[in-house]
């Protein structure tokens, strides 16, 4: 099936590693022209050569910092002078910190709050307008199974997270007559490094090793084990394109069937 990606531009929010990585990769061997950014300014260069290696459209890498959210439309000016017109935005931003709800600093919040939900509402309000007139766009935002099924030890994600879904779902509404697409992609347990990380901060505070940790989730999963990337992406691939046009305000669970509930 051809899903009509050759020539569209996406930009793809922590495409240097992980699902963000497996997204990118997807976009590219769709025949899209991708941009990957991240903070990581090696991880980027390396991962942009490896995304080019399989790609037949153009490749690139530009440094981002979310945090500072008064500084992303600067940023949208500059790349897509560079780059080109943005016809697709993977909005993949990194976890916080773990801990539980109770007794965190509120700087944590806030800090997280930058990072997680307000980068991801300037860039899209950057790149909405051309979008809408060009009457084609795509938005996905990658959140976690944790806006489901909250997920103990990440409660700042849980809660923020959250509010993204939120957020893209009054956002669908106000811009589907304008041919742009909002959904919200929700991933389960991925191996990636973050969810290994997740794993190990489990097993620390558990005081377990975290092999317990890894088959105590994986038991949980019907299919018996962590998805990939790659299958990730290649989900996210079909939501973002020409194909998936009467596809939004929907959230999609890529999870191995460990969310119980429809």
């Amino acid at each position: 099936m051809d899903l009509g990606l050759k020539g569209k531009r996406a930009l793809v929010l922590g495409g240097n590693r992980g699902i963000g990585f497996g997204i990118a990769k997807a976009l590219a061997e769709e025949g899209a022209d991708v941009l990957i950014a991240a903070r990581d300014s090696a991880r980027l260069k390396a991962a942009a050569a490896e995304l080019q290696a399989g790609a037949t459209g153009k490749i690139a890498s530009a440094e981002i910092g979310l945090q500072k959210t008064a500084e992303l439309a600067a940023f949208v000016e500059r790349v897509t002078a560079s780059f080109g017109t943005i016809d697709i935005l993977i909005n993949n931003t990194g976890g916080p910190a773990y801990g539980g709800a109770a007794n965190r600093p509120l700087n944590e919040w806030k800090e997280a709050f930058d990072d997680m939900v307000l980068s991801i509402i300037a860039l899209t309000d950057a790149l909405l307008p051309g979008m809408r007139a060009r009457k084609w766009g795509r938005v996905l935002t990658v959140v976690s199974s944790g806006v489901m099924q909250p997920i103990p030890i990440l409660a700042i994600s849980n809660s923020l997270r959250a509010a993204v879904v939120g957020w893209s779902k009054t956002l669908s509404s106000e811009v589907a007559s304008d041919g742009v697409t909002v959904n919200v992609l929700v991933p389960g347990r991925i191996d990636t490094e973050r969810v290994r990380l997740t794993d190990a901060a489990t097993a620390e505070k558990q005081g377990i090793p975290i092999e317990t940790v890894q088959a105590r989730s994986t038991a949980t999963i019907p299919m018996g084990r962590y998805g990939s990337p790659d299958e990730l992406g290649a989900a996210a691939a079909f939501i973002c394109s020409a194909r998936a046009s009467y596809m939004t305000g929907a959230m999609l669970r890529i999870d191995g069937g460990i969310v119980r509930s429809w």
